[in-house]
């Protein structure tokens, strides 16, 4: 691994930075997750296959993907939808030689060795096709924020569909939901959405 690469992608989080490393083997991928360890929560890194991608996460990334962290809990507290939260937490399988952190991810029901559902929020372009690792971990779904809204991907047999309605919560309107993902006023958006969620509920 390029150690110069590696020390860019680290000392500048302002904005998204991304660096990609060719030819790294398992090993060393885990031994950089255990040697950053919880010291820095705004890098993301990507492994497919002995292509590992590094990214720094900017503020507004942050805030976006804790805002749609909130109103994906308020939906589920509301709707009373059992829900396992883990958030950014590494997940990875060796046989598949893949592994990464999704921006927020929820077990449906209990807990699981892998989530349901993952929340990939997009700023800039990844150099490394996150759906790819997805489909090696084995999740049901992701939802991609982009460009203020969401685009929904179902794993069906080998691939992932691009679908409308989310399968796994066809209740659901991410229509409603985009139009709440307000970093600037958190608070506010997420009580509006509970009162809209309310509204709408019968009885």
């Amino acid at each position: 691994m390029n150690s110069q690469l590696l020390s860019s992608a680290i000392s500048q989080p302002l904005s998204e930075q991304r660096v990609v490393l060719e030819g790294v083997s398992w090993q060393q991928y885990e031994l950089l997750l255990a040697t950053l360890g919880d010291d820095f929560p705004g890098l993301r890194l990507s492994y497919l296959e002995g292509t590992l991608e590094i990214m720094t996460t900017s503020s507004l990334h942050e805030e976006l993907k804790k805002t749609i962290g909130m109103l994906m809990e308020a939906y589920f507290q509301e709707s009373r939808i059992r829900f396992h939260a883990i958030g950014s937490a590494t997940f990875r399988k060796v046989a598949k030689q893949r592994g990464l952190e999704p921006d927020e991810c929820y077990c449906l029901g209990q807990k699981k060795e892998f989530p349901d559902l993952a929340i990939e929020v997009v700023l800039s372009s990844g150099m490394v096709d996150k759906l790819e690792i997805y489909r090696g971990l084995g999740v049901t779904e992701v939802w991609v924020w982009e460009s203020g809204q969401f685009t929904i991907y179902h794993l069906r047999a080998e691939e992932y569909e691009r679908i409308t309605t989310s399968e796994l919560l066809p209740d659901c309107d991410t229509g409603l939901l985009a139009n709440y993902v307000k970093p600037e006023e958190q608070f506010d958006a997420v009580m509006a959405f509970r009162e809209q969620l309310r509204t709408r509920s019968p009885g």
